[in-house]
């Protein structure tokens, strides 16, 4: 099984580095572009997707860290570098998020004068259809080797996607006499990569400090009362390393019951949650009742 998920880890590879190459490609198009065209809201875009390279490389450089193997100093494995690499391109997203807001409020502010060319906004309508493609391919993968990484990747693909159509309806709509427009748009697709940047440092804090879906521990309990000698559980907890999930559980047997019986109760436990429910590993302390 542990072989399975490193495998599955070097699969995840191939995502990172076709949102790597798209982005990379998407970016100096839509930079280009927006410099010739002078659309602030294409030009805010390409740079969206800049700090999507910078994220997809953090996510490669986390996946391949994941990979090695436990050492004297990581016990419990790599598995945590993947939310790491997270956590570090939540703050350069956030970063430039902020300068295109600032760029984008200052120039509505300067004034508009003239609006961009309606070529900035065919490579808008482009953008967005590559992107939904990327996003496609991303979450078929994501979803073949159960990889959160992979899914988180493919969400921030069809995130883009959608900005890129917003950036072209934008430009469209300053084609109406209506320049302010193109930074209007530039502003929102500012919040709109500090949302995804916000959204990203939420669940990677959230995993670093053990957080834990209340509704899976409720579901895995109710699992465990289910397995035939279990009485009880006096305690349950869980945690993740990466996308591998870690059970701790205090369980109720018969008193009666002797050493051997007990722990063979305990790894029929292990098993189940295991096996059944793809959980990393399971520790099981049995008690008396």
């Amino acid at each position: 099984m542990e072989e399975e998920k490193y495998q599955n880890l070097k699969l995840g590879e191939r995502a990172a580095f076709i949102s790597i190459a798209a982005y990379i490609c998407l970016s100096v198009l839509k930079l280009t572009i927006g410099y010739v065209s002078d659309s602030a809201a294409l030009k805010a875009d390409g740079l969206n997707n800049t700090t999507d390279i910078i994220a997809s490389i953090a996510v490669l450089i986390g996946l391949r860290i994941s990979q090695r193997p436990p050492d004297k100093n990581h016990g419990y494995g790599h598995w945590k570098s993947e939310t790491i690499a997270s956590m570090v391109a939540s703050f350069i997203m956030a970063a430039v998020g902020l300068q295109v807001l600032l760029n984008a409020v200052s120039s509505m502010f300067n004034g508009v004068n003239e609006s961009p060319d309606i070529f900035a906004a065919y490579t808008g309508v482009f953008s967005g259809a590559a992107m939904y493609f990327v996003y496609r391919y991303n979450k078929k993968l994501a979803i073949k080797i159960n990889s959160k990484a992979v899914m988180a990747a493919a969400k921030d693909n069809i995130s883009d996607a959608w900005v890129s159509i917003g950036t072209a309806v934008g430009i469209f709509g300053s084609q109406l006499n209506m320049p302010w427009l193109d930074p209007l748009t530039a502003i929102v697709v500012g919040f709109l990569i500090c949302k995804t940047a916000w959204d990203i440092f939420v669940q990677a804090s959230h995993e670093l400090s053990d957080g834990f879906d209340e509704k899976k521990i409720k579901h895995y309990q109710d699992v465990i009362k289910n397995v035939d000698g279990v009485k009880g559980i006096k305690d349950i907890k869980g945690r993740s390393y990466g996308n591998n999930e870690v059970i701790d559980v205090v369980i109720l047997v018969n008193s009666r019951l002797d050493i051997k019986e007990a722990h063979d109760i305990a790894t029929h436990v292990e098993k189940v949650m295991m096996k059944d429910y793809g959980v990393y590993d399971v520790h099981v302390h049995v008690e008396p009742n």
